[in-house]
Formats: C-alpha cells, structure tokens, sequence
C-alpha cells in the first residue's frame, strides 16, 4: 500500500497544481522512487490511496500496474485510508510505504521481510538512526529495546515502511484516522517491533528536501 493521497501542504506552491507524489526528484516523480522499490520484491499487488489531485497520479501508477483506492469525499488519513483498501489488498498483513522519502542503500522492503516474524509481531516498522536521516526536521519518533520492542520518544525516525496486520484496523470506529492509533494498541499488547534500515534516508516532504535528497542520491555514501 502507498500513501499518496495527501495535500502536500508542507511543499507550498510545489503542490498548488502538481500532487506531491508527483513532483520530480532527480528527474522522476518521487512516487517512483518507492514504488521501484516495492515492484523489486514482486508482491502480489501495489495499491496506492489517491484524494488530492487524482488525475496525475491516476496517468502514471495505472499503466504501472498499481491498483488505485480513491478516497472521495474526504481524505481518510493513513489508517481509514488502509482500512478503505483492504478488499483490494486482502487480508494478510500488508507492506504499507510512504512516498515522500528516499532511502539510500539496501531495499527497505527487504530488510522489514527478512526481520518479519509474525509469531511475534502485528507491526514491524523500519526505522533509521537520527544521525543517517538527512532533511529530518525534529526529534525522532521511537526507542527500541533489546528485543527489538519500540516505545514512544527516542533516536530512532520511522522511515516510512512497514509490514503490518491489519484485523486491528476493524475494531476502530473512527472513519479518519492515522495508524498510529493502531500502533498505540500493538504497542500495548508488546507487539510493536522496529527493524534498523542500515543506510541513509531523506525526508523530502518539505521544499527543502528535494536538493538534500537528490544529494544524497549523487552521494557515493552507502
């Protein structure tokens, strides 16, 4: 599953015409980034969720093969959205990514596959290092225990994909909501697990992070 449906209010006038997921990251729509990502591991399907501007991103993902879940006539944030796109993504847990970053280095989807353990989880999140994120702007979101536990305030910044089981999502009655408050539930039942991402990653969710992730992208680092 793909976030795109998003206002992109934190790029200013980049997103008056343009959906974010569009706008151009070292010569590509910055959704494709992820999305050559996510087709690397040859899931049984790619949904991505579409609100604002639906027309460029309908043009571009649906000749790719991406099966669209338009959200009409609001926008559902992450967790209604997800929730919406279930009968098209079935009922066994799901990768779900934002695609307002870049990573830097091995595939996330990978890494978050080789580390899933579904005795033990209902959600994995792969997160990086405060000091490997570039264009991040304040703290960090998790802290992890030896285990591999997370809990609220910490070093580490949730990079924008996870694997997650999704029966939770039918015991919220809210019909807008963000999958933190789902997380909030795991997280009681000690089921909430992060999984370091080795390399580098960009927040590029403000105007200011396309140069510092086409950067980054130049950048010999690994």
């Amino acid at each position: 599953m793909l976030f795109a449906a998003g206002f992109g209010t934190r790029m200013k006038a980049l997103t008056q015409t343009c959906p974010k997921p569009m706008i151009a990251v070292a010569g590509r729509p910055l959704i494709d980034h992820t999305l050559e990502l996510a087709q690397a591991i040859q899931p049984n399907r790619i949904v991505a969720n579409l609100h604002y501007l639906p027309q460029a991103l309908e043009a571009h993902l649906a000749p790719r093969g991406v099966f669209l879940s338009p959200e009409q006539p609001q926008v559902l944030d992450t967790g209604g959205g997800l929730r919406q796109a279930l009968p098209l993504l079935g009922d066994a847990p799901v990768f779900t990514a934002n695609t307002d970053v870049i990573w830097k280095g091995v595939n996330p989807f990978e890494v978050a596959l080789n580390a899933w353990d579904p005795v033990q989880m209902d959600a994995l999140l792969v997160c990086i290092p405060i000091t490997r994120c570039r264009g991040r702007k304040g703290v960090g979101d998790f802290s992890c225990d030896s285990a591999g536990r997370i809990s609220r305030g910490g070093d580490l910044v949730y990079g924008g994909v996870q694997i997650l089981k999704t029966d939770g999502l039918h015991n919220i009655s809210d019909e807008v909501f963000s999958l933190n408050l789902l997380w909030n539930k795991i997280a009681n039942s000690e089921r909430l697990f992060a999984v370091e991402y080795p390399g580098h990653w960009c927040d590029v969710g403000h105007p200011e992070g396309i140069a510092i992730a086409e950067d980054l992208i130049a950048d010999d680092i690994v």
